[in-house]
């Protein structure tokens, strides 16, 4: 059987050899990173040793780097943890601020807060290209800026692949001393990110979206930002994730960060280049295709294109994908499997059809100009079955009220 093409690698990415090499030699080695013992201190070393590690990287201090078991951790820690802190000191710092496009990791937990805890949730919208509007930001920090807890805007989006501007929104934010989180999973490895220079005071990122296995990520947290656990136990990780920290998986995660910024200039050079070649390709193929948030260029992440496709459905679209050997999403793969109408491509203006008639085909390390010959290849038949099988089913009274001129025809079913 031919293998896959493979355009799914904002959902996962391969695991690097070197990186699988060391998880499994680092797995095979006895020892709790908690234990006194002296396998329990030379786990203690390989973990200790790859927080130094990630934090030169990413331009943070090692005490910064709190291992999680993943990029949703991360982000409800952050969310929640700091607002539970504010609201602890500071009873009226009851606000949370998100922009309307977060992943559901950063937006349910917010409405979390907002349905539970009586937080005073805030969404800020976003234009057409799924940027977030920092004057809307401005005028709600205005009013709402000393009421505020914390506010969480990702770096770079996972659907439409466009880069926030997360600067902007720091600077706004610190005019009235609210600490700023940013979903960075989708950002490191693929642009630059310096964690110190970004003023952010949280930072969450995922190791199997850089080449690490599946399991592993990390919040980088300002060492004054108070925050309070949401998971309780052995009091690991600064006090605010408990529980035995995985040693091999946070080797793992060491090793594929290191080597997607070593590797960053020129990767991105080289996505940049495949993204564009199938843009092009696909706009040029199959009419009716629009690619969705920003254009080309250092605001879309280098391995993101993002289309809607007139008179399709993601599930035809995918599904025909598939079956001829090309792996592909409609956005975000943290929603059970269930295909829904993007509430990214809704905040950007669609309506439910639109927003139904998505694709996202996402580049990565293993990605090669084979794959976009076999994707656009394959890609214009595909579109024509996914619009034949979405094509409205008239009556015989519709068809002769539409030969007529007039009346209108039955909706899809």
């Amino acid at each position: 059987m031919t293998t896959p093409v493979y355009l799914d690698h904002a959902a996962t990415t391969p695991v690097r050899p070197d990186v699988a090499a060391a998880y499994a030699e680092a797995a095979l080695e006895l020892g709790n990173p908690s234990s006194l013992h002296a396998r329990g201190r030379a786990a203690r070393r390989v973990v200790e040793e790859s927080r130094e590690s990630i934090a030169a990287d990413l331009g943070a201090h090692p005490t910064e780097v709190i291992f999680t078991a993943g990029g949703s951790e991360a982000d409800n820690l952050a969310v929640k943890g700091a607002w539970f802190a504010a609201t602890d000191t500071e009873p009226d710092r009851t606000g949370v601020v998100i922009s309307a496009v977060e992943h559901h990791a950063v937006l349910d937990a917010a409405h979390w807060l907002a349905d539970r805890e009586g937080a005073h949730l805030s969404e800020i919208g976003v234009g057409p290209d799924g940027v977030i509007r920092l004057d809307e930001l401005a005028q709600l920090l205005e009013r709402e800026g000393s009421r505020t807890a914390v506010v969480s805007v990702m770096w770079a989006n996972n659907e439409v692949g466009s880069v926030q501007p997360v600067a902007d929104v720091v600077a706004l934010a610190a005019a009235h001393g609210v600490p700023v989180h940013s979903d960075a999973v989708q950002a490191v490895g693929h642009v630059p990110v310096d964690f110190a220079a970004s003023g952010l005071a949280a930072l969450a990122l995922s190791g199997h979206k850089l080449g690490a296995p599946i399991g592993v990520g990390a919040l980088l947290a300002r060492r004054d930002l108070a925050m309070t656990p949401v998971l309780h136990g052995g009091g690991q990780e600064r006090g605010v994730r408990s529980g035995t920290v995985n040693t091999p998986g946070i080797r793992a995660l060491a090793l594929a960060v290191r080597a997607a910024v070593a590797d960053l200039a020129d990767e991105t050079a080289r996505l940049t280049a495949l993204r564009d070649r199938l843009v092009a390709g696909v706009l040029d193929a199959v009419p009716g295709a629009t690619l969705r948030g920003t254009p080309s260029g250092a605001d879309r992440l280098p391995g993101n294109a993002h289309f809607t496709i007139e008179g399709t459905d993601a599930d035809a679209l995918l599904f025909g994908l598939d079956m001829v050997g090309v792996c592909a999403s409609s956005g975000s793969a943290c929603q059970a499997g269930v295909q829904q109408p993007s509430h990214v491509l809704a905040a950007m203006g669609d309506d439910d059809e639109r927003a139904r008639s998505a694709v996202r085909l996402t580049l990565g390390h293993t990605s090669t100009d084979a794959d976009v010959d076999v994707l656009l290849a394959v890609l214009p038949d595909v579109v024509e079955r996914a619009r034949a099988a979405h094509a409205p089913r008239r009556t015989p009274t519709a068809q002769r009220a539409t030969a007529g001129g007039g009346g209108m025809v039955g909706g899809v079913r």
